[in-house]
């Protein structure tokens, strides 16, 4: 948690951020944007995603490079 707390992070919303995230989530079949989000926002900042939700990872591995809270 300190890590996490001490990296530098600031708020982003890169455009064709909406539309990357309604198809991620067309892609995957999730009726909401709300994940598909996250991973959009990955992919166009071309960074790694950070998650402890299971589902969101194994979905996100076949996209991007996604890490868990044991790989920082």
């Amino acid at each position: 948690m300190e890590r996490l707390a001490a990296a530098d992070v600031s708020a982003r919303h890169p455009k064709g951020l909406t539309a990357e995230a309604w198809r991620l989530a067309d892609r995957f079949g999730w009726a909401k944007t709300y994940d598909a989000e996250y991973l959009a926002l990955a992919r166009l900042l071309r960074c790694r995603l950070r998650t402890t939700d299971a589902k969101l990872k194994r979905a996100a591995a076949s996209v991007l490079n996604v890490i868990g809270p044991t790989d920082l």
